[in-house]
């Protein structure tokens, strides 16, 4: 069993994966899935971090910085 995890040869056996997954059946829906895993990923962390904040949105202290400063007497 561990001869053959030890013996693998990376140029020799990395082809065999398009023996399961064809491209072209394949290569659209898995690109598309990682595009909106990404787009997920980002907008959770964008919501849940304080760069959402940054990028316009609302808070309690954006909302107090922007209020003008009292004129000075």
């Amino acid at each position: 069993m561990f001869q053959d995890v030890f013996n693998y040869k990376p140029q020799e056996q990395d082809y065999r994966i398009w023996l399961v997954l064809n491209p072209a059946v394949w290569l659209v829906p898995i690109l598309m899935s990682v595009f909106v895993l990404g787009i997920l990923i980002h907008a959770l962390l964008f919501s849940v971090s304080p760069y959402g904040e940054y990028w316009g949105g609302s808070s309690e202290a954006a909302t107090e910085e922007a209020a003008p400063a009292p004129a000075a007497e």
